[in-house]
């Protein structure tokens, strides 16, 4: 009797019933076959080809068991890389998807027996960062990729060149307050002098006169007390109004100290808030950079012509013409020369076209003019990962 026509309800049966994940038991590593019941399982172990097989593998049956094993692990690592990066996760939450995907290397067929010894396994090699905890074994995956440890030596040292810039400008805001604090305090100081005579030859004289009526010495004794306690008021008052002035200007200038501060706080705020982790944009000229697609691809440029999920993007290579689909690890920014147009990535001038002036490599950075936007024409400092050529 001969198979049942595509759109007969036996073969949407079949077909139906194909689909997703069967038991393992009736699985055959080997073929690479899957059977859906126990009948089948048995009629293809009978099989000629199967018999075939299993003479290929008793030949040298721990070939085989490495080719699998080899395949499992790389499979697995390359999965939870992909797809929870260098965060800790429970181990059965990857597998568990591992397994989602039909066609995948069983476990049986390796040389672990099971999960937990393939967690082990991968803590001793140094693949990852395992632990073990009351609910289970986490695994933590180490990112040894020397682009990724090159990305992160860079971002370290700009990082530590911010803070030394924010350093020196607090320095030198506070060595200008602590000058305007000794300016105003050696103006208030008096300055005493010895009382010196200008001329040794002169006399000193004494005028001894009439005692004077008791009524005057009184006046004029009042007079001067007077004349005293005018002239103390008023040196209080000035000193009043001196030390106000003085509190006043000390304030003003910490104000403005703290508003300097408030500024610079708002604006690294401001230029967090509008960062993202991705970066893809249609149009713009990438480098492949990962050696996993071989040294056909590895530093060939490539022009993205579709962003997918924000973190992955369909690319043409501008040598060979061939389209391949690349994560954003994959892939880094390209610097074209001066007088260039370039396409901003990522900060607060997100997709924004300008014109690339010059480059410092000192900073890790580039001078763009605007060339689009409301802010057309201005000069901007950008750093490398943030912008790339036009394509």
């Amino acid at each position: 009797m001969g198979k049942a026509d595509f759109l007969s309800p036996k073969a949407i049966s079949n077909r139906i019933k194909a689909k997703g994940l069967q038991k393992l038991r009736w699985y055959c590593q080997m073929c690479q076959k899957q059977c859906r019941d126990e009948n089948g399982f048995k009629c293809h172990c009978m099989s000629e080809s199967h018999q075939r097989q299993l003479l290929l593998a008793s030949e040298n049956p721990m070939k085989f068991m490495d080719y699998f094993s080899n395949e499992f692990k790389s499979d697995f690592v390359e999965l939870l890389r992909r797809r929870f990066g260098t965060k800790r996760v429970h181990n059965n939450i990857v597998y568990n998807e591992y397994i989602s995907h039909r066609e995948h290397i069983h476990m049986n067929s390796t040389q672990w027996e099971t999960l937990t010894d393939f967690t082990k396994w991968l803590g001793r090699e140094g693949f990852c960062k395992v632990d073990e905890t009351p609910k289970g074994w986490y695994i933590q995956y180490i990112d040894r990729d020397p682009e990724t440890i090159r990305r992160q030596e860079e971002q370290a040292r700009k990082k530590k060149q911010e803070l030394d810039d924010e350093e020196r400008s607090a320095r030198f805001i506070e060595e200008q307050v602590r000058r305007g604090r000794d300016g105003m305090e050696a103006e208030d100081n008096p300055v005493y002098t010895e009382l010196k005579r200008e001329d040794e030859d002169e006399k000193v004289a004494f005028n001894l006169s009439a005692p004077v009526p008791s009524s005057s010495k009184s006046s004029s004794v009042l007079g001067a007390s007077a004349l005293k306690a005018t002239a103390s008021s008023s040196s209080v008052k000035r000193k009043d109004t001196s030390s106000s002035s003085d509190y006043r200007k000390e304030k003003k200038k910490k104000s403005a100290l703290e508003e300097i501060i408030e500024m610079e706080e708002r604006k690294k705020k401001k230029e967090s808030s509008v960062r993202t982790d991705y970066w893809l944009q249609p149009n713009i000229v990438i480098k492949v950079v990962t050696k996993r697609l071989g040294e056909k691809y590895h530093k060939k440029k490539a022009v993205v012509t579709e962003v997918q999920d924000k973190y992955a993007a369909v690319v043409k290579m501008i040598d060979s013409g061939d389209k391949l689909k690349l994560d954003q690890n994959h892939v880094e920014t390209v610097i074209p020369a001066p007088g260039k147009r370039v396409l901003i990535l990522n900060g607060p001038y997100r997709d924004t076209e300008a014109v690339l002036e010059g480059i410092n490599e000192k900073n890790f950075s580039a001078t763009l003019t605007l060339d689009s936007g409301h802010q057309k024409g201005d000069r901007v400092d950008i750093a490398y990962e943030d912008f790339s050529k036009l394509a």
